[in-house]
């Protein structure tokens, strides 16, 4: 595990190093991270040219704003993503102006994303196998939910499941809190997600905010019911007020931060990022879809 330091600071965003004769980077962090990440990369012997993957979860930017720097730092590296984001990766202007609208004020911790060339940038599907030599793989599973790109990485040599955001967020001391940003929050695909990642029954899981949780089959399951207590009771909310501090107050009154996560230096860093007032804003956005598409439109 790397930490790339979002935003200069330590135990918000992870990477993860898979060893082997063509060895992969899971992640990137940000694009203010990326030269943070490429020391840690050097500092743990991997050279210009020994980079074969840059595996990304999805192509929200604390994930994968480095890329392009990492991609021209590790020329020999192909990148690995969900056939959904790869288009962002080679033309990313859509992706930036859009998540600078979710950032906020806040954009400039992340910066943008510099393209990557086409051909260098694999568009995968559920099952795609990385090859990192000597029999060891990773496979990528489809991990939909959290956004309609998202995929986790499961080392099946050491049972190792790299979720990326499809858990939530457990900072380094805190408990689980979910990570539902706009604009693709699903809980039926978040559902279906983590049934399917309980079924692999992984020796561990490892997040990307921030490391391993100590009980990989405890945490999905406390993530199934914290994302489902919290969508269902931004959904109530929204029907009896379609406004965005109905959805705020149904969701905190239902699954308040500070007793989940129940750290203050964890609080802290929710509150600077402003990630939970993001999960506020994805509900909303899950909330009016489900609404306007249920029978009668509310």
């Amino acid at each position: 595990m790397l930490d790339t330091r979002l935003g200069g600071l330590p135990g918000i965003t992870a990477a993860y190093l898979v060893d082997g004769p063509s060895p992969a980077l899971v992640e990137t962090g940000a694009r203010t991270s990326a030269p943070v990440l490429i020391a840690a990369l050097a500092a743990a012997g991997i050279g210009p040219d020994d980079l074969a993957w840059i595996v990304l979860t999805h192509v929200h930017l604390d994930h994968c704003g480095g890329t392009g720097l990492a991609a021209r730092a590790f020329p020999r590296a192909r990148i690995v993503v969900h056939r959904r984001g790869a288009r962002h990766l080679v033309a990313p202007e859509r992706l930036v102006a859009a998540s600078a609208l979710v950032y906020g004020e806040r954009a400039p911790i992340y910066g943008g994303l510099d393209p990557v060339a086409e051909e260098r940038v694999l568009a995968v599907e559920d099952g795609h196998r990385v090859p990192l030599g000597g029999g060891r793989e990773l496979v990528m599973v489809e991990a939909l939910g959290h956004a309609r790109h998202h995929m986790a990485v499961l080392d099946e040599a050491t049972g190792s499941l790299l979720a990326g955001d499809a858990l939530g967020v457990a900072f380094q001391g805190s408990g689980l809190y979910p990570a539902v940003p706009p604009p693709d929050f699903d809980l039926a695909a978040t559902r279906t997600t983590l049934a399917r990642l309980a079924a692999l029954r992984p020796e561990r899981v490892c997040l990307a905010h921030f490391g391993p949780v100590p009980d990989p089959q405890a945490a999905i399951a406390l993530s199934e019911r914290q994302q489902t207590i919290a969508a269902e009771a931004a959904l109530s909310g929204w029907r009896r007020e379609p406004t965005r501090d109905a959805v705020a107050r149904a969701m905190y009154e239902a699954l308040p931060l500070e007793p989940a996560v129940a750290d203050e230096a964890a609080i802290g860093r929710w509150r600077s990022l402003a990630w939970a007032e993001a999960n506020v804003d994805g509900l909303v956005v899950w909330a009016e879809r489900m609404a306007a598409t249920a029978p009668g439109g509310s």
